[in-house]
Formats: C-alpha cells, sequence, structure tokens
C-alpha cells in the first residue's frame, strides 16, 4: 500500500486541527501555508471530510473546519475513506483456478488485505498525533508541528 497525495494531505490537516486549542475552528488558508499544501485543494479534501463526519465547518470570521469529534475517535481508515482512498493490494486481479500455488498466493493476499485494512481502523489520529510528537521529542526538536 502507498498513502497517495491525498491520503497525506488528508492526514496532515486533520493532525494540523488536532493541534488546536479545543480542536479548531481554522481557516483552510491558515492549514494551507501551516502544512504546505495548495489551498484549492485542501478545500476540496476537507469538503469531502466533512461530507464523512470527520470535520465540520464553521461559518463567521472566526470560522473554518475543526473537527467533528475527539482524535482518539477518528481513524486513519476512516479519513482515507473519507477521500476516497483505497488500498486493493491486487485490484482486478484473479487466481488462475488451474494452479494451486497461484490460489494459495491470491488467498495470502487477500488475508494480509484484511489485516491491514483492520489495523488503519485501529490507528487514531490521536496515535498520529503521538507518535510524531515522540519522534520530535526524541530528536530535541522544536514541538511546532508540522507533518
Amino acid at each position: 500500500m502507498k498513502l497517495t497525495t491525498t491520503g497525506h494531505y488528508s492526514v496532515k490537516a486533520l493532525l494540523d486541527l488536532s493541534l488546536l486549542e479545543g480542536f479548531g475552528p481554522a481557516s483552510v488558508k491558515a492549514i494551507a501555508t501551516r502544512q504546505n499544501i495548495p489551498a484549492p485543494y485542501l478545500e476540496k479534501l476537507l469538503m469531502q471530510m466533512r461530507r464523512s463526519g470527520l470535520v465540520q465547518s464553521v461559518r463567521g470570521y472566526q470560522g473554518g473546519y475543526q473537527l467533528a469529534r475527539p482524535p482518539a475517535k477518528i481513524s486513519l481508515g476512516q479519513i482515507l475513506e473519507a477521500v476516497g482512498e483505497t488500498i486493493e493490494p491486487l485490484p482486478g486481479r484473479e487466481p488462475d483456478a488451474e494452479t494451486a500455488s497461484d490460489w494459495v498466493t491470491f488467498c495470502l493476499w487477500q488475508r494480509l488485505h484484511q489485516k491491514l485494512k483492520e489495523s488503519l481502523y485501529t490507528i487514531s489520529l490521536e496515535d498520529l498525533y503521538y507518535d510524531a510528537r515522540s519522534w520530535q521529542a526524541s530528536r530535541d526538536e522544536d514541538t511546532s508541528f508540522v507533518v
């Protein structure tokens, strides 16, 4: 599985929101600037995540986007699903019905795919936040957070 730009930017945007006092709201421009994401593209991703219930939009002068629920309640799998990311290991691949080893390989990849998918839904935004903070602390880095 390879995390595409869409998936990477989506995770970065939600991690950015998780750092804010009370989890937001923050303007698209502010998030885009901090995370070096093109603002029009970020706006599109945030709208997709809003439709999936991961973020809420707030109108007005102090408006923007904020998390719709605590970071511990948002999984990596939900984020990727919200923006249309897939993790299919062998898209369109069918095993050769005549070859047992092909079936074994196919079944192995199907099982690995299922385990990976389960894992993505157990890793929370909060987990990612603490992983990044731990890494920064281990390197004695400033904890101003840019993913």
